[in-house]
C-alpha cells in the first residue's frame, strides 16, 4: 500500500476487517490509461506512482519487479482454492477486496466424552467446556467464532465460556483475538 498510494490526496490507506473479507483502500486511482480488466488480463506496462520508493523496496527484496503484483496475488488465491478478489476504483482511490472462503466446513469430530481432552482440565467443567479445551488443544489459533460454529451456539455463548475458563485460570488468551492463541494453563 505504501508504494502504491496517491502521497497528494490526504484521505488514509484503510484495511476493513470483516467476517467474510478484508478491504484494502488506498488513495489514488488507477492510471487513466489501466482499467481493471487490463490489470487482471496483465495487459498494461507498468509505471510505479512512487518510483523512489518501488526502487527502494525492490532494492530490499520487498517486491519481485515492476507491475507483477496482481498478478501473483490472484495466482496465489487460485492456488489456495479462495475466491478471487476484486479490484476496483472507488472514489479517488482503489480497493482490493479479498473473500473468505465459502466452501469453509468449520467442523470437527469432537466425540462425546474425549478421553483426549489434556490432564490439565479438572472433571467438573461442563461438558461443552471439556470440549472447547479439546478443540483448542487441536487447534490454539481457533476463532470464537469458529468454536460458535462448531459447537452450534452464538459466539455470545461460546465468549461466556471462555470466560469462565480464564476466570479459573485454566486457560489464557496470547495476543489479539485474531492474531493471537490459546493457551491451556492447568
Amino acid at each position: 500500500m505504501v508504494i502504491h498510494r496517491d502521497y497528494r490526496l490526504s484521505s488514509d490507506s484503510i484495511v476493513k476487517v470483516f467476517d467474510d473479507r478484508i478491504e484494502f483502500y488506498n488513495p489514488g486511482r488507477l492510471p487513466d490509461s489501466i482499467s481493471v480488466e487490463d490489470l487482471l488480463s496483465n495487459n498494461y506496462k507498468s509505471t510505479p506512482r512512487n518510483k523512489m520508493i518501488a526502487d527502494f523496496c525492490k532494492s530490499i527484496g520487498l517486491i519481485e519487479k515492476y507491475g507483477s503484483g496482481i498478478r501473483r496475488i490472484v495466482e496465489y488465491f487460485k492456488d489456495a482454492q479462495l475466491p478471487r478478489p476484486e479490484f476496483r476504483n472507488i472514489s479517488d482511490g482503489f480497493m482490493v477486496t479479498v473473500f473468505a472462503r465459502k466452501d469453509v466446513n468449520v467442523s470437527v469430530n469432537v466425540p462425546d466424552d474425549p478421553d483426549n481432552v489434556p490432564d490439565k482440565v479438572p472433571d467438573d467443567l461442563n461438558n461443552r467446556m471439556d470440549k472447547i479445551v479439546f478443540v483448542i488443544g487441536q487447534n490454539n489459533e481457533i476463532l470464537l467464532q469458529e468454536l460458535a460454529d462448531i459447537f452450534k451456539v452464538s459466539k455470545r455463548t461460546i465468549r461466556r465460556d471462555i470466560e469462565k475458563l480464564k476466570l479459573e485460570g485454566k486457560l489464557k488468551r496470547v495476543g489479539g483475538e485474531k492474531t493471537g492463541h490459546w493457551e491451556i494453563t492447568r
